[in-house]
């Protein structure tokens, strides 16, 4: 977060703030124009007060995007602007349709040092269109995100509010170092599987003091699909998630997978709030995966108004196109979940593990739920292959998860590495 050395404004490049002139040529020559700093100390590209309508653009190492309070940059709703870009190669096609996708709206490839940063400014992708083109089946291409950084490190994003993305809002895919703090991410309730914050096979990550309401999971941590993601074989792991405020109409608060096939380990989420949401914490995955989710602690949670607070399933049917081998089973182990208090809960607990390979070492501690019940609810706990350990949750959770021949070893107490993965 270093001031950088050398600064420039968009306006220099002939943008225009009104909302109406396209800008996509002056943020592309900008951001060329300042790759010639990244070995002199870097630079900032600053965006003032307006309405800044563009298409997507890439971002080069060493550089700030700063926005001030009152700008907003405003994706246009001309798809020629996004360009169509390879699927991810652990992914194997688009998150909507085989083949190709459209390039997210602010992109980093291989880049390091890149702060996304402002004043309050706004991010709004104009994802509207975006999401009635989903739903009538009139996509050509699989959506784009707001950001998505791939196969970079070092990178900050902070103080800014993105909203209405066509997809995702924040996408680091194969990156290190991220840490995203202070940031606000809004879509309407009702838009099609609009994840907030995606860490995917990426490391030492950092989330903190956000607020994030949207149409499917606000934070969601993937590592690939089936077949893809396990040739790929790249991890998400080192993941601190802190404070922050979570609200998803039709997916969950906290979500890990249903994309894990490179695995997702040593991942620590305390001081979470989730409310008016379908799910609060979910571990989704399916035969097929292949993959792990491994050493997980989830702590210090506050639920309100949440149809299922907790998920574990093993029966997600989502798989990219082409073969993928049903006898890929995952791991789901050594998962702690602990001092829980919920409110208005319709149902506190679902774990459908896979037959022949169940779920293992599921710890639940001081997790309190109250009930509002449901007629469309038979049980507040359902499990099927699933073990583990429970101490002091009420209601009972299920037998399966008061196994006599468990005790508290199999619960996990966070590392020391956990206390401190901000990028300095």
């Amino acid at each position: 977060m270093t001031p950088r050395p050398h600064s420039v404004t968009i306006t220099e490049f002939g943008a225009v703030g009104d909302g109406k002139t396209l800008n996509t040529l002056a943020f592309q020559n900008a951001i060329f124009y300042l790759r010639s700093f990244t070995d002199k100390g870097g630079a900032q590209l600053y965006v003032p007060k307006g309405k800044w309508l563009t298409g997507s653009f890439n971002l080069t190492s060493h550089l700030t995007l700063f926005l001030e309070r009152g700008a907003t940059i405003i994706a246009t709703e001309d798809a020629s602007q996004f360009p169509k870009v390879e699927p991810l190669p652990s992914y194997g096609q688009g998150i909507d349709l085989p083949g190709p996708r459209h390039r997210s709206l602010i992109n980093g490839y291989n880049v390091t040092d890149v702060v996304i940063t402002g004043n309050e400014g706004v991010v709004d992708g104009q994802g509207s269109i975006w999401w009635d083109w989903y739903r009538t089946d009139k996509l050509n291409y699989s959506r784009p995100h707001l950001v998505e950084f791939v196969s970079s490190d070092e990178i900050v994003i902070s103080n800014l509010t993105f909203l209405n993305s066509p997809a995702w809002g924040i996408h680091a895919v194969y990156c290190s170092d991220v840490l995203i703090q202070n940031v606000t991410i809004n879509a309407s309730p009702d838009s099609p599987f609009t994840n907030g914050i995606v860490p995917d096979s990426s490391s030492n990550v950092c989330i903190e003091n956000c607020a994030i309401a949207v149409g499917n999971d606000p934070i969601s941590l993937k590592s690939g699909w089936d077949n893809y993601g396990l040739s790929f074989n790249k991890p998400t792991y080192l993941v601190h998630i802190t404070n922050v405020l979570l609200e998803a109409s039709t997916g969950s608060g906290i979500s890990l997978g249903s994309e894990m096939s490179g695995g997702i380990y040593d991942v620590t989420i305390d001081q979470i709030r989730i409310r008016n949401s379908s799910k609060g914490i979910s571990f989704k995955t399916a035969p097929g995966r292949g993959g792990f989710i491994d050493n997980i602690i989830i702590s210090g949670v506050e639920m309100q108004k949440v149809y299922t607070a907790i998920e574990f399933t093993g029966r997600c049917k989502g798989h990219p196109a082409g073969e993928y081998d049903l006898s890929n089973l995952p791991v789901i182990d050594r998962i702690t979940i602990k001092d829980i208090v919920a409110s208005n809960v319709s149902q506190v607990g679902v774990f459908y593990g896979i037959e022949g390979d169940p779920f293992t070492r599921i710890c639940l501690l001081n997790i309190t739920v109250s009930v509002q019940p449901d007629p469309d609810v038979s049980s507040y706990w359902i499990c099927s292959n699933v073990s583990g350990y429970s101490e002091l949750v009420v209601p009972d959770p299920c037998t399966e998860l008061q196994n006599p021949n468990l005790n508290s070893s199999v619960c996990f107490s966070p590392l020391n590495k956990y206390t401190s993965l901000a990028v300095e």
